[in-house]
């Protein structure tokens, strides 16, 4: 369960990118402070890629696969802009909550896209954090 671990420190780091952007946006545009945290992602990730020696990995990957990587980074391009925007003229908690949203909206996507299953613990889960979301916003 060695995930777990991972995905808590994701939490972790997610909820720590959100203060720091918050404390940092401050003046600057929007655009421009995601260019700057964009730039800092480009230069550690491929400095995690160098540091691992998985460079050469690059030739093998499969045309399918690069279509979504790259689907995926135009995805999360835009979820940045609106995020920072968003951090920008809105308080850090409510943004964030809105922004776990993705959660559910994932779990959604999952049963249509990947025909993954969902239990009922999934759909109690699901429904309760979009409780939590509206009492945070609302």
């Amino acid at each position: 369960m060695l995930w777990t671990f991972f995905a808590f420190l994701s939490a972790v780091f997610a909820a720590l990118t959100s203060i720091l952007a918050k404390a940092g946006i401050e003046g600057i545009n929007s655009n421009l402070a995601t260019a700057i945290r964009t730039t800092v992602v480009l230069v550690m990730a491929w400095g995690m890629v160098f540091i691992t020696d998985t460079q050469h990995g690059i030739m093998d990957i499969s045309k399918k696969s690069w279509i979504f990587l790259i689907l995926s980074g135009l995805t999360t391009g835009a979820s940045w802009l609106c995020y920072y925007k968003a951090l920008q003229i809105g308080e850090a908690s409510k943004v964030v909550s809105i922004d776990k949203l993705s959660i559910v909206i994932t779990v959604i996507l999952a049963v249509i896209f990947l025909h993954e299953n969902v239990n009922a613990k999934s759909i109690i889960g699901s429904l309760l954090i979009t409780a939590g979301t509206l009492c945070m916003v609302l």
